[in-house]
């Protein structure tokens, strides 16, 4: 059950996200796809060699996703101990999945605000991935992903904000791991399929029809934290609770008063 209390499946909707974030990922990160291929010595370049880097480059990116996925979840949980802060986590989650929606539509760019903070850490991390090229092993590749995975990116982000609400650091972790598998077609697509591929997520139409839905699922998640939102969210949160779903909980209430 999505801890939001929601009915979609959190790691399908976190999937569907990478996917329609494709336009901003081929935009952002295409560039270093390419310079990361051209930094293969020459005699390195065969179809099967190549096609293994670059799935370990992408590896490594979705590993740290998901350690910050687990990271900004444990601090989720910290937090949520404090009356009413899971409501405001979960409205935080909303407004920024909204913010990812303008941002991929280029109806509002907000969010390079939020990237601006990320710099700071990346202006660390840049000299690092640096030092390991040229990539000429597959280790190579998944570490250098690794480091590009903190590059600051408002869509990463935005799924982050969606982790904190999640407040248990595995389900953070792997909802950033669904978003980081839908992010993978669209950066491992190479040649003509790339450029057909690349054109069809960037047109305007492709766009819009994402940043849609990305609001709508966002507005239904609102939708579900109304007045008695919290009742709503402690009786459908999924969690297992004491060894048992909440709801079993309240049967066993039931049946000891019978």
């Amino acid at each position: 059950m999505d801890p939001t209390g929601l009915d979609l499946p959190p790691l399908a909707a976190a999937f569907v996200f990478g996917l329609l974030g494709g336009a901003h990922c081929i935009g952002m990160c295409g560039g270093i796809m390419s310079a990361l291929t051209f930094a293969v010595p020459p005699s390195m370049r065969h179809p099967a060699r190549l096609g293994g880097l670059l799935l370990g480059y992408n590896l490594g990116r979705i590993a740290s996703y998901m350690a910050a996925g687990a990271l900004v979840a444990g601090l989720g949980t910290l937090i949520g101990v404090a009356p009413g802060a899971r409501l405001a986590l979960q409205v935080l989650a909303a407004v920024m999945l909204i913010l990812m929606a303008l941002y991929i539509a280029d109806w509002w760019k907000g969010l390079l605000k939020v990237e601006a903070v990320g710099r700071r850490l990346w202006r660390h991390l840049e000299p690092l991935g640096r030092h390991l090229m040229p990539v000429v092993k597959l280790p190579q590749a998944m570490a250098l992903g690794a480091v590009w995975g903190w590059l600051p990116c408002g869509l990463v982000y935005s799924m982050l904000a969606w982790s904190l609400a999640m407040a248990e650091p595995l389900r953070g972790a792997a909802l950033m791991g669904a978003f980081g598998l839908g992010t993978l077609p669209a950066l491992l697509a190479t040649g003509l399929a790339a450029r057909q591929l690349g054109s069809l997520i960037r047109h305007p139409a492709t766009r819009t029809l994402a940043a849609v839905a990305i609001i709508g699922f966002a507005l239904w998640q609102l939708w579900g934290l109304k007045p008695g939102g919290m009742d709503h969210d402690t009786a459908h949160a999924g969690w297992v609770q004491d060894g048992a779903p909440a709801g079993m909980e309240q049967d066993g209430a039931h049946a000891s008063h019978q």
